[in-house]
């Protein structure tokens, strides 16, 4: 399967007319069983999306000793509880979106001595349920978090509605990034990431479709 995967991949990147070197898979392990996180490494997976720390630290904390090129994204929401185990196990945040995540993960980052690259999260949608920021406070917000926090933001995520056309969403998330002056753009699932390679993705995140589904939680 994981062949299939990287043949539309690169299928999307040549009809995007990109390299499908600069577009980097996650390969989202979240609610996994462990043989199929087996299979994902012997058939040389390294770079992991999980949802929740608590989970991650289960499944990767005695792996990194084993893969040293193991790299770990945080896509799901950070609750500012976790955000020491977190900068402590991961690469890359995904989901920065509120001012305090933001304040205790940069005072996190500097009392571990690490550097995480983090993405800010976007509501496209404008959903009330739904984590991310609003997209007319995305300026200042971007601002508090390099200025006034330090981090090293490298680009947008967003998460479309899941009853709209993803294309709207990736076509405004790349908009605001050409704003805010952001090179990654973090969309793109199963579902639609050959939408989202089109539309300028730099990180797809994608589970299913490697994996098969999700165990029932």
């Amino acid at each position: 399967m994981s062949a299939n995967i990287f043949q539309a991949m690169n299928k999307a990147a040549r009809d995007a007319d990109r390299n499908s070197q600069d577009i980097e898979l996650i390969a989202v392990s979240k609610q996994q069983p462990e043989d199929k996180i087996e299979t994902a490494l012997s058939d040389g997976f390294r770079i992991f999306g999980e949802n929740r720390v608590q989970e991650a630290q289960t499944r990767w904390a005695n792996r990194r000793a084993l893969f040293p090129d193991l790299r770990l994204h945080l896509i799901g929401p950070l609750q500012s509880n976790k955000a020491a185990d977190a900068v402590a196990l991961f690469d890359v945040i995904h989901t920065v979106d509120r001012e305090k995540i933001a304040k205790t993960l940069s005072l996190e980052m500097a009392r571990q001595n690490k550097q995480l690259d983090c993405f800010i999260q976007v509501n496209t949608g404008e959903e009330p349920q739904k984590a991310g920021i609003h997209p007319k406070d995305l300026p200042a917000f971007t601002n508090y978090c390099r200025s006034e926090q330090g981090l090293s933001i490298i680009g947008l995520m967003c998460i479309p509605p899941i009853d709209e056309n993803p294309a709207i969403h990736f076509g405004f998330l790349k908009h605001l990034a050409g704003q805010a002056g952001l090179k990654g753009l973090s969309m793109g699932m199963s579902a639609d990431f050959e939408t989202a390679i089109a539309f300028g993705a730099t990180h797809i995140r994608v589970g299913s479709a490697i994996f098969g589904d999700r165990l029932a939680r």
